[in-house]
């Protein structure tokens, strides 16, 4: 069910999210204010590994935590047996502070620095994803020189074309990601790999894009990888160990999305594999995953104050609150569409459609258009659905602007995973050079 749709109240008729008061929450801790269901996350993990289970393969979910990385998300999803893909240092050391697994770490990126590599090599990850082939000399360099065998898997570039945003689109040829199967690329470097004997080349990694409908793309790109599969085996003789099927599952925002559940994706594809498997002779791979947004996305909550109503008589009403661009900028980035209500008047009547509007000096700032709310007022705190993923995980200090807190919620509890930035936190790398006086 969507979230949106279930609005439980409190006997002060106030919206409830994990059993908590939002209204309570908002002015105990100020908004904006992100809350997180733990509840919602757990369940989405445990969704993955019972679809595993039940598929009878060798597979695992790697929490995509760009959709939203902290320590107590890497924890709890590496408590509930998933690994993580990051992209950077940062999500790296954060991943390892939170207790997860070396092994269970894959690190992406599609230009990994010096320092990226070197930290993965000495974190031991499970494996480095190549993108690009000056990747693939730099990784075996730097673990010739520590006298290391680097373990890599090659992202390919399926040439499927997902119905989704083009800024959010990534298995297209047209791709700064990975490298092309139908222009000979990915062969070619799969070639260079295996010629290097600091290298152990595990896998091939896929990703056709976010917040996907369909279920033809994921069809299609597992089947033309399974051929590359076959490829490799009948053109140089290796066997691949291991195939990353991306993620990139959509979830709900607005009740015109039909998402379809992510484990009937994968099911899908794991047939898809098996497939080509039994007609060629080829060993079943272990099987990765990569979800983020259908981990914590509809497990997210964001709750700002109302501010200035402002009527355009047959244009529109814009409704500004606290926040804005600076801490969710997926409006401005690619039109994001959102479902919202009065935290503190969830069930009264919608009588108007309205934009609502951030605080930033933009015109382009903006949360989401045409939503239907209640009459507005100065002071009522506006609740927006699903978002805990590519929100928090994006915020900056556009304006100065501070970054808002985060508070984890169950069974009526809250405690907070995110601080409020303050102001001398923002300041905090700024310098005066001496000839300023």
């Amino acid at each position: 069910m969507k979230v949106w749709e279930q609005k439980p109240v409190n006997d002060e008729g106030h919206l409830l999210f994990g059993g908590c008061d939002t209204v309570a929450l908002a002015k105990q801790h100020g908004t904006p204010l992100y809350l997180m269901d733990e509840d919602r996350i757990r369940e989405a993990c445990r969704a993955f590994r019972r679809t595993f289970a039940a598929l009878g393969v060798d597979g695992m979910a790697l929490y995509a935590s760009k959709a939203f990385s902290t320590l107590a998300i890497y924890r709890i999803v590496a408590q509930e047996g998933l690994g993580v893909d990051v992209v950077s240092e940062g999500e790296l050391r954060t991943a390892l502070a939170a207790g997860t697994n070396p092994a269970d770490i894959y690190f992406h990126g599609n230009n990994k620095t010096e320092d990226d590599i070197a930290a993965a090599l000495d974190a031991g990850v499970g494996s480095l994803v190549i993108d690009a082939f000056e990747e693939i000399e730099a990784i075996a360099a730097l673990a010739r020189e520590r006298s290391q065998i680097a373990r890599v898997s090659v992202r390919v570039k399926p040439g499927v074309e997902a119905h989704t945003h083009e800024y959010i689109t990534t298995g297209s040829d047209d791709s700064k990601f990975g490298f092309g199967l139908a222009d000979g690329c990915a062969m070619r470097a799969v070639e260079a790999i295996l010629a290097q004997p600091s290298l152990k080349l595990i896998g091939l990694h896929y990703h056709i894009g976010s917040q996907v409908f369909e279920r033809e793309p994921y069809a299609l790109a597992a089947d033309r990888t399974m051929h590359f599969v076959r490829a490799i085996r009948d053109t140089l003789g290796f066997e691949i160990e291991e195939i990353n099927l991306g993620g990139g599952f959509g979830i709900h925002y607005v009740d015109a999305d039909a998402p379809i559940e992510a484990v009937k994706h994968i099911q899908m594809m794991v047939e898809v594999l098996r497939t080509h498997c039994d007609k060629y002779g080829l060993p079943l791979p272990r099987i990765k995953v990569e979800p983020g947004r259908s981990i914590v996305g509809e497990a997210g909550l964001a709750l700002y104050t109302v501010g200035t109503v402002k009527e355009l008589p047959g244009i529109r009403t814009y409704v500004s609150v606290d926040g804005g661009m600076a801490d969710n900028p997926r409006y401005a980035l690619y039109q994001a569409e959102y479902s919202a209500c009065l935290a503190n008047r969830p069930h009264d009547a919608n009588e108007t459609t309205v934009t609502v509007a951030g605080r930033c000096c933009e015109s382009g700032d903006i949360l989401t258009k045409n939503v239907a709310l209640p009459a507005c007022r100065r002071g009522d705190t506006l609740a927006i659905f699903t978002a805990g993923a590519y929100q928090y995980a994006m915020a900056s200090n556009y304006n100065r602007l501070r970054r808002p807190a985060v508070l984890l919620v169950r069974n009526g509890q809250a405690a907070p995973i995110v601080e409020r930035e303050s102001y001398e936190q923002i300041m905090q790398n700024d310098r005066l050079p001496d000839w300023l006086g």
